[in-house]
């Protein structure tokens, strides 16, 4: 690890044992703020400003340390761990760079992830389509994840027609599959719309 990383856990480490405040907190307490950091890095990202983007990510950052050094005092896990688990994982799902036979052919974008979805599912078999995913995810990622899901395991998808009559629900479960059909992320197209709109 680096040594600003290093320095990085010693301040945490000490920040911890020193102020009252981060002592008393736990994982559930510090929740909330890994969701509100979360989001502002999404609008740092959205925002394409490369200093407030680096700002953002050292905030989410801070959350990943002071949960990892909460952890290390309960003797769960350190940040090592983290750091190792997530290292294993990236080597495990990307065969295609680390493993790959000398010669193999190159594979496209489209088809690293089909064959990152595929060990993934290895991994972590479920039961039911909303296995893994959680409750909290916004409404049309969460829609975006069950068809992705849905059709991943052959399942047929029927939507109602897109009519004047169709409940809103299922309009709007419509455009999320219209979305994914042209390879569209409808959570950032509905972020973007609502950027022009008060840019107008």
């Amino acid at each position: 690890m680096s040594e600003p990383l290093l320095d990085f856990g010693e301040v945490m480490r000490r920040l911890r044992a020193e102020c009252p405040w981060k002592a008393e907190q736990t994982h559930r307490s510090l929740a909330r703020y890994l969701l509100e950091e979360t989001h502002e890095t999404i609008e740092a990202i959205d925002t394409g400003d490369p200093d407030h983007l680096r700002e953002e990510l050292g905030d989410l950052l801070l959350q990943v340390y002071f949960h990892a050094v909460i952890a290390e005092e309960s003797g769960a896990f350190t940040l090592d761990d983290v750091a190792r688990g997530v290292t294993e994982k990236m080597l495990r799902r990307n065969p295609h760079v680390f493993g790959a036979a000398e010669g193999a052919p190159a594979l496209d974008a489209a088809a690293v992830n089909e064959a990152w979805q595929e060990i993934k599912a290895e991994e972590k078999a479920r039961d039911h389509v909303t296995d893994g995913l959680p409750p909290t995810l916004p409404a049309l990622l969460h829609a975006d994840k069950v068809l992705d899901r849905l059709a991943r395991d052959g399942a047929p998808v029927v939507l109602p027609p897109a009519t004047d009559d169709a409940d809103l629900g299922d309009r709007l479960l419509g455009l999320v599959a219209e979305a994914r059909a042209a390879d569209r992320d409808p959570e950032q197209a509905l972020r973007d719309a609502v950027r022009r709109l008060l840019e107008r």
